[in-house]
């Protein structure tokens, strides 16, 4: 029986765990799981991997960024509950295994490890009520729109966060039990709406299908405000996603600030909030060579899948919809109304160096941008409760749209 990955799990009560697990199927997993640290042979590759990275980033020159500059990689992961970790081994299992060599995947495979939780009308203990609503039923574009209950609370209007699950474009949906639980979670700690997109996925449906999606829902929204339980502020709506999540919502920015906008005093993208952004390039950067092997859920050749299945056929990783920064490509013509953003970097996460020369194309092109760094952080590490940072995480993106989303455009 295939273990559901990312199962709501209790808190760590175990001081000393050593869990012994052996997939021959997949090297990359056929390691000794402990909370102690690596086995010598990891410490071996990743001392290895660690001199070809600081090669490499000597020889890059000028095209290090000069506002930030990335941070060396921690020389071990930090000491993670064992909880997360059966939950990190699951779902990378997972992901491996529907993975197919022709590029297609193995969706029933994968729907073994994906718990799905459905809406629910009546409030959870958070106080917290969902619904999924149809935008396109041509296409199966839905959305899945969270809110406080109105018992006990004002009726002063809230803000909208419209949110984009990650999952390499190509796995998890918006009823995935894990992102379902986080967008409660932030529906009631940030005080908004939350609409989480279910945007159709790679390789069915390639670059630009999932930017037309997140565009049409936001579409949608400014000209159906009658789908809200609560009342809402439509000047203050904000983008928000995790990982590839994070990469449409920046591109439905952009597409959005570069053409014509419903009113701005009716409707305003407000901010943008990118959790761990999913951008890259063919160049291999310092981070991505000091954590290959290392770090858990995002690798090399995981993230060359998922862009291959997502870029046009041919496309390599300098695409525009991957890389944004400019080193290989020119950078992106952003509109004078593209929105302050936040961007949280993890210090055990291999994109973090493309996360930051995102933030610092921002600055050269004057936009507002706020970077929060969680050092000890792995790849998708708000997705679990437990983790200490996924709280610290709530609460500056709470104050990143209190900040950005107080003032109404008149």
């Amino acid at each position: 029986m295939t273990t559901p990955f990312f199962t709501q799990a209790s808190d760590d009560k175990l001081s000393d765990v050593s869990i012994q697990i052996a997939l021959p199927m997949n090297k990359d997993l056929n390691r000794s799981i402990t909370r102690q640290g690596r086995t010598n042979s990891e410490f071996t590759q990743c001392s290895s991997i660690r001199m070809e990275a600081s090669k490499t980033k000597e020889s890059q020159g000028a095209a290090a960024d000069d506002e930030i500059q990335p941070r060396p990689a921690a020389a071990s992961p930090p000491a993670l509950p064992w909880t997360v970790r059966l939950q990190v081994l699951a779902l990378v299992t997972a992901t491996d295994l529907s993975q197919r060599r022709d590029g297609t995947v193995n969706r029933f495979l994968f729907s073994l490890g994906d718990r799905q939780t459905p809406a629910r009308a009546r409030p959870d203990a958070l106080g917290v009520r969902s619904a999924d609503v149809t935008v396109d039923a041509s296409r199966n574009l839905w959305a899945r729109v969270y809110s406080r209950s109105s018992s006990g609370s004002s009726a002063v209007p809230v803000p909208v966060v419209v949110y984009f699950h990650g999952g390499g474009f190509a796995f998890l949906s918006a009823a995935s039990t894990p992102l379902d639980g986080m967008c409660r979670r932030l529906c009631r700690e940030l005080g908004a709406v939350v609409v989480s997109v279910n945007y159709r996925l790679a390789p069915e449906h390639k670059f630009p299908a999932a930017y037309d999606d997140g565009e049409a829902v936001f579409r949608h929204l400014a000209a159906n405000n009658d789908i809200f339980p609560v009342p809402v502020d439509l000047s203050r709506c904000f983008l928000a996603g995790d990982s590839a999540g994070g990469n449409i919502a920046h591109h439905v920015a952009h597409r959005w600030t570069s053409d014509a906008e419903p009113d701005p005093v009716v409707f305003r993208l407000a901010g943008i909030i990118l959790l761990q952004p999913y951008f890259g390039g063919e160049e291999r950067t310092a981070a991505e060579l000091s954590l290959e092997g290392v770090a858990p859920v995002v690798n090399m050749r995981r993230s060359d899948w998922s862009w291959k299945a997502f870029l046009p056929v041919g496309a390599d990783r300098n695409h525009p919809a991957a890389h944004v920064t400019g080193e290989a490509a020119p950078e992106p013509e952003l509109g004078e109304n593209f929105p302050p953003a936040m961007v949280a970097v993890g210090g055990l996460d291999p994109l973090q160096d493309w996360q930051r020369r995102y933030a610092a194309m921002l600055r050269r092109k004057g936009k507002a941008v706020r970077v929060v760094e969680f050092p000890e952080a792995i790849h998708a590490f708000y997705c679990f409760p437990e983790l200490p940072d996924s709280g610290k995480l709530v609460e500056d993106v709470k104050a990143f749209i209190d900040r950005n989303g107080g003032t109404r455009v008149l």
